[in-house]
């Protein structure tokens, strides 16, 4: 009797004290590391955080960066302790094994579906679903079949915009996840690119045709994604897509009529145009299409570094050409003074491309307009000058010492010299 009884007896199982969440004491179901590099249940760190709070409830450090990466290492080795151990994984770690087998069927259903978009929707839920486990949808995709099946949907029902927005947006889930691996995203980008001119046909007649905005930006997001991971080759295949252009141009739309919720939109159309106007053939059809008063706009409204940034590069490669010259030139050059506003406020690439194209305007084209309206600009002679003592290129310390020679001279043939805010500045 007394062997049976202890048979009998729920065994008490020690848990690894790295396995469990620092605020809940719980075994974590979805590890995740702040910057302070404490690693947190994300359910509880959220919460956390989502309570006003800036520090790391561990060390109490200040935190410079409220991002949370999931530390899939960390949730694969409580994985394999509770299917070696006695406990219920599915109670410890959020396993669940329906989820993973329905997210396996809805991916078999999508081959076969005759109206797919709404199997696609629903693996949407599985992809955005923060209940499902992290290594879950990781090795859904590692499995192989699930992006074959979007793509297969969208090749059949390449003229039916509902499939097509519901296809795009689970791979914009995928490719923008934090909880699925970098090296899973590249895969799955490289699968994508396989049939380049179907998937770009699909995500311009998403661009054009979205019931939604949300739709439009997901396919935005996609596209800016394969062409991060393209050669020049890729690049010339997607730049001569018809329509993709038209339609990236019209995304970044007039800046005073976006609303918080497109903002994203601007960036991403932004960032599609500066992955794309590399191609020669391409920049032509921008200018020809109106981009360079487009991102005008989006300079003059536009506040994110990143955004000017490459808003600035695009500036510089439509400059590389004349017709691109006489668009900066046109409706009194303020093109031009968008460019001069924003010379500092896109980082150090940023500053080194608005230099570049000043300098193709009004140095290489001597267009008299653009020099008029350079000159005109209020503290634009202070910015080339502090350009020139930064640490940028040779090439565009050059360019910037061309311009300042453009500017008046006082009685002495010297420019004069004048109070910054941090630094007495003689330019000679």
């Amino acid at each position: 009797m007394g062997k049976e009884q202890r048979l009998s007896t729920p065994l008490k199982v020690k848990i690894p004290s790295f396995f469990k969440c620092p605020i809940s004491l719980d075994v974590m179901r979805s590890p995740v590391s702040l910057s302070t590099g404490v690693t947190y249940d994300r359910t509880s760190i959220q919460r956390w955080l989502d309570s006003g709070n800036n520090t790391c409830p561990a060390t109490m450090q200040p935190l410079p960066s409220t991002d949370l990466v999931p530390n899939l290492t960390l949730q694969r080795l409580i994985r394999l302790w509770c299917s070696d151990s006695t406990v219920d994984s599915t109670a410890v770690t959020g396993c669940n094994d329906s989820a993973r087998r329905i997210a396996g069927n809805l991916v078999k259903e999508i081959f076969s579906a005759t109206y797919p978009a709404a199997t696609l929707r629903k693996l949407a839920d599985f992809f955005s679903d923060d209940d499902v486990d992290e290594f879950e949808k990781n090795d859904l995709i590692n499995a192989g079949g699930c992006i074959t099946a979007i793509q297969s949907a969208m090749k059949r029902k390449s003229d039916n915009v509902e499939t097509l927005e519901a296809s795009i947006s689970v791979l914009a889930l995928v490719v923008q996840s934090e909880s699925i691996e970098e090296g899973n995203k590249k895969t799955v980008l490289l699968e994508l690119s396989s049939d380049l001119e179907t998937l770009v046909s699909c995500l311009v007649k998403v661009l054009s045709e979205g019931t939604v905005v949300e739709s439009r930006i997901n396919a935005a997001r996609i596209l800016q994604s394969v062409l991060a991971v393209s050669d020049s080759h890729s690049r010339n295949l997607i730049s001569e897509v018809p329509h993709m252009i038209p339609e990236l141009i019209r995304l970044i739309g007039p800046s005073d009529e976006k609303g918080t919720t497109e903002r994203s939109a601007v960036s991403l159309g932004v960032a599609c145009l500066a992955g794309i106007c590399i191609v020669r053939k391409a920049r032509l059809e921008m200018v020809r299409l109106g981009v360079v008063p487009a991102v005008a706009r989006v300079l003059t409204a536009e506040s994110d570094v990143t955004v000017t940034e490459r808003s600035l590069k695009i500036m510089e490669a439509v400059a590389g050409c004349a017709e691109g010259r006489v668009a900066m030139c046109e409706n009194g050059a303020t093109a031009v003074k968008a460019v001069a506003d924003k010379m500092l406020k896109g980082g150090k690439g940023g500053a080194e491309s608005a230099v570049a194209t000043l300098w193709a305007v009004c140095i290489k084209c001597k267009d008299r307009r653009a020099v008029e309206v350079l000159a005109g600009v209020e503290g634009v002679l202070t910015r080339l000058l502090l350009l020139m003592q930064s640490c940028c290129a040779p090439g565009a310390r050059q360019m910037a010492g061309d311009l300042i020679k453009i500017f008046k001279v006082n009685a002495k043939n010297c420019l004069a010299g004048y109070e910054s805010k941090t630094t007495h500045i003689m330019p000679f």
